[in-house]
């Protein structure tokens, strides 16, 4: 269907494309009456505006934008970005707002992609995930003045806003469980070690092994993928001191754990407790079903595009903490082996 224009308004309504112009943006210059009346015509018309004009004249750009340094397979097998991002679409396109989502190989390219999108007029604001311990983007976004908001705890000044969980409160719970079972050689097979929220983690998964007196923590740091999930497990099934439970940053390695442990003749649960860090549909597929850490996705998607569209408003930043992750307990996880 052929977009309206503002002419053919001005044509049906018997004034001037300027006269359309003021009462379509709500600007002086008409009598209310021509207001009423051209707003009338362009409703039959079914007259929308054009984002991309408005943009140009110095209005919004309508989007805002979200550029992942992740391997792109990466998002084919991890549900957890698109839950996420099924989680902002919901809030965003309430909001007649765009996303405008690019894949990176690195943080270098995400700073890049930052930098051409605001100069272009593209987004309104970022959503930053993946946030490393010292990371690039944020020096930039400030030097830029780009609403923007974190994905992950609160960091700085608080120019920037924050949508977050406690990350170290959900591992010392998963710790405190499987000592509960009986076990006393744990594991954990964690992230990529420059993301802050692996070493959130990974400082929780190691207090709260010392705080037990289990000895030195055993981390294995990989790159979130299946196979390096499944690289991890069997170099720490193949020790004469294997451990009995072993805790994974996300669903996807934890869902590789459980093909290495048959591979080697290991039994889940009997010799081997496995526990997720992420849950999703891939925990209820496989079987033994996997004990994971359990929250809402999609509402954390929600929440960060609020809080960022509440920037673009104008409003200040404000930092939302979601509900601490929860255990969801399943079969792959059960008493420590006698012995």
């Amino acid at each position: 269907m052929k977009r309206v224009t503002i002419g053919e308004i001005a044509e049906r309504a018997g004034v001037s494309t300027g006269a359309v112009s003021y009462a379509l943006n709500g600007r002086p210059g008409v009598s209310e009456e021509t207001r009423r009346r051209i707003l009338e015509i362009a409703d039959r018309l079914g007259w929308r505006p054009s984002l991309a004009a408005r943009s140009l004249s110095g209005s919004r750009a309508h989007s805002v934008g979200l550029v992942l340094a992740r391997p792109a397979d990466t998002l084919g097998v991890e549900p957890f970005f698109m839950r996420f991002i099924s989680g902002l679409e919901r809030e965003l396109s309430g909001q007649r707002t765009g996303l405008l989502l690019q894949v990176v190989a690195d943080h270098a390219a995400a700073v890049e992609a930052i930098r051409l999108w605001w100069a272009e007029r593209r987004v309104d604001g970022l959503v930053l995930t993946d946030l490393y311990a010292q990371d690039a983007r944020l020096p930039v976004v400030a030097e830029l003045g780009v609403p923007a908001v974190l994905a992950g705890r609160p960091r700085g000044d608080g120019a920037l806003g924050a949508v977050w969980a406690d990350d170290a409160a959900a591992v010392d719970s998963s710790v405190d469980y499987l000592v509960a079972l009986g076990h006393r050689r744990i594991a954990r097979v964690a992230g990529l070690p420059a993301l802050d929220h692996t070493q959130v983690r990974v400082a929780a998964f190691r207090a709260a092994v010392l705080r037990h007196g289990l000895g030195e923590p055993r981390v294995v740091e990989t790159d979130y993928t299946p196979e390096e999930g499944a690289r991890a497990t069997r170099a720490l099934l193949s020790r004469p001191d294997r451990p009995t439970a072993i805790l994974y940053d996300n669903d996807v390695m934890a869902v590789a754990a459980l093909n290495v442990a048959q591979e080697m003749g290991v039994a889940v649960p009997g010799e081997l407790s496995v526990l997720a860090g992420d849950d999703s549909q891939l925990c209820v597929l496989v079987r033994p079903a996997l004990t994971a850490l359990s929250w809402d996705i999609q509402a954390y998607g929600l929440h960060t595009a609020r809080v960022l569209l509440e920037m673009v408003d104008g409003r200040p930043a404000r930092s939302h903490q979601e509900r601490t992750p929860v255990l969801t307990v399943r079969g792959s996880t059960a008493a420590a082996p006698a012995g």
